[in-house]
Formats: C-alpha cells, structure tokens, sequence
C-alpha cells in the first residue's frame, strides 16, 4: 500500500522552459521530440498540488548566464518556488563577485545553489581541475550548494572533490544516473557508495523513471537502485524530486510521486517527512 503524503511536500528537482525566449539545444532527436513546447510554472503547479507539493526547487537547464536571473525574478514572483539552482561558470576568476551579483538580484534570496552539467565533460575529473575547485571553493564561502549531475564513470571524482572541499555540500542529482534500463547496478553503486561515505554529501531519490525503460518500467524495476540510494545515505541526506516535465518521457508526475513513496514505504513516518521534505528544507536553507 502505498503511504499517504506527508504534509508540505517539497520538490528538490524540476525544470521550466520557454522556447520562444530560449533554445533548450539539448532537446534533439525522436525521444526528446515531446519536450520540445513550452513547460511553465502555470503548467506544473495544478500537477504539484494534487500531489501535496507546497514548495519547489527549480534547476537550470542550460549553460547560459541569462537564465539564472530569470529563474531568480521566477521565483520571487511564483509562490511555489522556494529555491533556484542556478548555472554561472565556476572556472571564471571573478566568481565570488559574479555570485554575490546573482544575491543582488530580484529574486536574489531564492538562489540556493549552482549546477554544471559535468555529465557532457569529456574529462572525467573535471571537478578535480584546478579552476574548478576554486570555484567550489567560492560556492562554500558564499553558503551555496554544488548541485551534481554526473554519470557513474564520474562518481570516484565527485567524491575526491568533495573531501577535498568538506566545507562545501554536494547534492547528486538522480542518484548519479545508474544503468536502470539494463538492470546493472556496477559499477554505479561502488562509485555512489564512494560518495556518500562523504558527510557533506546528499542525494535527490529523482530521475529513475527516465533511466529505466521509458515505457515499460516498473517501481520493482526501480527497487534496487532506491534501496541502495537509501541505504548508503540514509532518509536525512535523501530529498524527493520529479524531475519534472522531463519524467514525463516516461511518467506523470503524479506517477513519479507515487513511485518514491512506494519506494520510501518501509521507511517510519518521520523518515518519510525527511526525504519528501525535511532534507530538502535544510540543505538548501528553503523558507
């Protein structure tokens, strides 16, 4: 039986995108092609509240420094997003001043964290660059999250970054993307374990659905890669995320809830309440 919602959900992971502003240049090809329209807040919020959500983390989509204020001043004006990941270039030398600009901004209080899609960098110790953990190092100076979107090859060099760095916290969005569609869980979960034996790491329970067969998975199919998520990080370094409209390749979002309480149902009330919103509240300092 699946549990009834804790009350106050939050939403640590969703997208938005408006194609007549900007070109998501990563929607190509026939598997993507129902991506590619408008996704708004206005769509997400009746789908959010029926499934309890109150509050939302909103994560960039592209690598364009223009989206981050427009996130921000979406935010502020929203009542539904409560934190925004934005993406500025890390290896940039004014970083410090570029993310104190991003505070000044409209919307400015909302910016929890920074994303990079270290998942398209052909150098899997990308975070290990010198540049690089310089601005990580700024992240952790300004009370910033570093959120991460790697694949498993990458793993080993997220969590030598983040001993290098125990000032700063690490989110790993969709539990590092493990092989689900071919039902193999090495050498993801070695590489995730490596991770999460780091205090200052922390993991979004979002993205499986699209990891899996798109449109013949099942939650059993997911079951292995929750329980070992759960296992290595435990409910309070754990948060609930959609994924949102970018499940929708293979779930509703209504689906996509269900599946993570299914998965979570084992766990005790207040267990629950920390990954559907506990976490997410604290690590990202949400208001």
């Amino acid at each position: 039986m699946t549990p009834s919602a804790p009350a106050g959900v939050v939403d640590a992971h969703h997208h938005v995108w408006d194609l007549s502003m900007r070109d998501q240049d990563w929607i190509t090809g026939e598997e993507l092609a129902p991506l590619r329209r408008d996704f708004t807040l206005a769509d997400l919020r009746p789908e959010a509240r029926a499934a309890g959500v109150t509050s939302t983390v909103l994560v960039q989509t592209v690598t364009v420094a223009e989206e981050t204020p427009e996130f921000l001043a979406l935010a502020r004006d929203s009542g539904l997003v409560a934190g925004v990941v934005g993406w500025t270039d890390l290896t940039a030398p004014g970083i410090t001043d570029t993310l104190a600009a991003l505070r000044a901004l409209p919307g400015g209080d909302r910016l929890v964290g920074i994303r990079h899609q270290v998942q398209g960098e052909p150098d899997p110790e990308w975070l290990l660059r010198p540049e690089v953990r310089r601005g990580l190092t700024a992240l952790a100076d300004a009370g910033l999250v570093y959120d991460l979107i790697v694949r498993p090859h990458q793993l080993p060099a997220a969590a030598k970054a983040a001993a290098l760095l125990p000032g700063l916290t690490f989110v790993l969005d969709h539990a590092g993307k493990p092989p689900v569609a071919e039902g193999r869980t090495q050498p993801w979960a070695d590489g995730l374990r490596q991770l999460a034996a780091r205090p200052n790491t922390v993991c979004k329970l979002s993205g499986l659905v699209t990891e899996a067969d798109p449109r013949h998975w099942s939650v059993e199919d997911l079951r292995p890669y929750a329980e070992t998520v759960i296992e290595a990080f435990g409910p309070d370094r754990l948060m609930f995320g959609s994924d949102w409209p970018v499940c929708r390749l293979a779930a509703s979002y209504a689906e996509v809830v269900d599946a993570a309480r299914t998965l979570t149902a084992a766990l005790s009330g207040p267990e629950q309440r920390a990954v559907f919103a506990g976490t997410a509240t604290r690590v990202y300092g949400l208001r």
